[in-house]
């Protein structure tokens, strides 16, 4: 991938199939977890097109922003708040069809519409950083996305402790 992306055409199924090598290719050549995480979100935002996609770290009990591509977002969300608060306390994969319907949903940006977020383990299996991926559609994130990235963040897991 280096500085350079393909990017796929075709339906979300062929899109992971193509983006997956290309990031696994530049994880496994950069040691620096910032500057992998970013180039993650760009290459999921750029192939993709979501409104919003970024990390939160753990850090002194709560949940940080991170490297992230898209407009402003929330800076520290406690794990158990919102949607990225329930994928870290449950330590599952969560998808949001319609953000306004979710119980204590935290409206970073009022254009998001719907959400996927997923927990980060390290080798050991303690989550160390949700994936947050948002959509001005509603209902736009299906298994497809669910298993592309979790396809992604385990790449992630397997390359950091």
């Amino acid at each position: 991938m280096a500085e350079d992306l393909h990017i796929p055409t075709g339906s979300r199924t062929e899109k992971y199939a193509v983006l997956f090598p290309q990031i696994a290719s530049l994880v496994q050549s950069e040691s620096d977890q910032t500057a992998n995480l970013a180039n993650i979100a760009a290459a999921l935002k750029e192939v993709f097109g979501f409104f919003w996609v970024g990390f939160y770290l753990v850090k002194n009990g709560e949940l940080v922003l991170g490297p992230f591509q898209g407009p402003v977002a929330c800076t520290r969300i406690p794990f158990h708040k919102g949607v990225c608060g329930h994928a870290y306390t449950t330590g599952e994969t969560i998808i949001v069809p319609d953000v306004d319907a979710f119980p204590g949903h935290i409206a970073c940006a009022s254009a998001s519409k719907s959400e996927i977020v997923l927990p980060v383990k390290n080798q050991a299996g303690a989550i160390t950083m949700v994936l947050d991926v948002d959509s001005d559609k509603l209902n736009d994130f299906s298994e497809v996305d669910q298993q592309g990235l979790e396809k992604i963040v385990g790449l992630i897991s397997e390359v950091w402790q």
